[in-house]
């Protein structure tokens, strides 16, 4: 999939393609964005990971994370709870 980035450089997703990584319902998903409840992050690569992004989306535990190549188009990504994570740490 391709990611159009905005005049800023910004990454906009559709609601119903971030709602379905976040496993939560499309509307449900735009009032937790109103309220500022949804955190996102863009991250570029440096050394061997140069011309690559990542792009993190947080929904309470739930993550999602892609890698974005520098022609805009998602090369891997993962959705997961956190506290999913944490237990796999241990």
């Amino acid at each position: 999939m391709k990611l159009e980035p905005d005049q800023s450089g910004d990454y906009v997703l559709e609601p119903r393609f971030l709602a379905q990584r976040l496993s939560i319902e499309e509307h449900e998903l735009q009032r937790r964005m109103r309220l500022g409840l949804v955190t996102s992050r863009v991250e570029c690569g440096i050394d061997g990971d140069k011309g690559l992004k990542r792009l993190t989306v947080r929904n309470r535990n739930s993550v999602w994370r892609a890698i974005v190549d520098a022609d805009n188009r998602i090369v891997s990504e993962e959705s997961f709870e956190l506290e999913q994570a944490a237990a796999a740490a241990n």
